[in-house]
């Protein structure tokens, strides 16, 4: 039944007819005049030659009966002159006449045996209803897609909070499964990776400087003043009423390139006093909050002042570059005015650390060097 229909209506490739240059599929349909009325289901005839191959093949394993050698040969011969000539005759009567320069091409028919054809509205029953035009899958699934626009003062997280919270409040059957899609999709899968991707940039961070400085401590130092520069950015981002999305994020990493360069000034600064002139960290640090001070604001004040015409500027896409302008410079507001405290703080503290540290091991080593009694 299936290959019937899919030869009156699906336009089935039965052939290719091939000259020197081109060649020409050939396609089988029902004339299109019948296209345009359900009655021509009633005018559709199905072969029973399958059906009856198989009943014959079942009728014969069960009663299990036997033909005789001879008998078997002559009916065999029989059969296949009758198939040798009706397959000459449809050759001939389905002989193709290429066009042109070339030689005849002809095609066999799709059935070279005689067949008795039922009418499809014989076993069939026909009914008007409505159905969906079409239907859409994802996956492997039959999916229907719900499309929704974001109230105004509402963002896409607060969205997808409000769906999911409806969903459950629907209690939809286990076989019904609903997912994000588009836009929706993408923010979950950003916001999912966003914990992730900071951290990777943290521990980047952190191994380029340790291999800098060739020290443990000192990176930790540096890397004390994107806690302030963070904060900052969220800050300004609630005071401007922006979402924390992937410009925001965006952002923040920036500021982890911007910011540490404070405190990159200052521990570069203290460590060569340290170690050429001999000075006390307590000294060395002093000193370089001191020297250090008019290069930093320059730069922090460069980068500020930069990303100024990111706000300022109400062109067309400014929407989409704001949030990293507010991120940007609450980060380093809050960051410049804070690290120039914090960070001689923690320089010395984790100082003090790593020489409590290295007493202990001396220590532990000494106790073990001993002979035991």
């Amino acid at each position: 039944i299936d290959n019937t229909l899919y030869d009156a209506f699906g336009q089935r490739q039965v052939s290719t007819i091939y000259n020197p240059l081109n060649q020409y599929h050939v396609v089988m349909e029902i004339a299109p005049r019948y296209l345009d009325n359900p009655e021509t289901l009633k005018l559709i005839y199905v072969s029973t030659s399958g059906a009856r191959a198989r009943g014959s093949a079942t009728t014969n394993a069960v009663a299990g009966t036997v033909a005789s050698a001879a008998t078997a040969t002559t009916d065999a011969s029989t059969a296949a002159a009758a198939v040798a000539t009706d397959s000459a005759r449809n050759a001939a009567t389905n002989s193709i006449a290429s066009a042109g320069r070339s030689s005849a091409s002809s095609s066999a028919a799709v059935s070279s045996a005689k067949e008795t054809m039922v009418p499809l509205a014989a076993f069939a029953r026909f009914e008007a209803g409505t159905a969906p035009v079409q239907v859409s899958h994802q996956g492997l699934f039959v999916a229907t897609t719900l499309s929704f626009n974001l109230a105004p003062g509402k963002s896409l997280s607060d969205a997808t909070a409000a769906i999911e919270a409806h969903m459950r409040d629907l209690r939809a059957p286990a076989t019904i499964h609903g997912e994000f899609a588009g836009a929706a999709k993408s923010f979950q899968s950003s916001s999912s990776r966003q914990p992730l991707l900071i951290l990777a940039a943290l521990l980047a961070v952190y191994a380029v400087l340790g291999i800098l400085y060739e020290s443990w401590v000192h990176p930790l130092t540096i890397l004390s003043t994107l806690p302030s520069a963070g904060i900052g950015a969220i800050l300004a981002l609630m005071m401007a009423g922006e979402e924390f999305g992937v410009i925001a994020l965006i952002a923040v990493i920036l500021l982890i390139g911007i910011v540490k360069k404070n405190a990159i000034m200052m521990i570069d600064f203290a460590l060569d006093a340290e170690r050429t002139r001999s000075l006390s960290p307590r000294e060395s640090i002093r000193e370089a909050c001191l020297l250090r001070f008019r290069p930093i604001m320059m730069t922090t004040l460069a980068a500020l002042l930069g990303a100024l015409p990111l706000i300022l500027d109400g062109g067309e896409g400014s929407e989409l570059r704001r949030p990293l302008g507010i991120a940007i410079v609450g980060g380093l507001i809050v960051s410049q005015v804070l690290t120039l405290y914090t960070t001689p703080v923690v320089y010395l503290y984790l100082d003090r650390f790593r020489l409590w540290v290295g007493r202990r091991r001396r220590r532990d080593s000494a106790t073990r060097a001993l002979p035991a009694e």
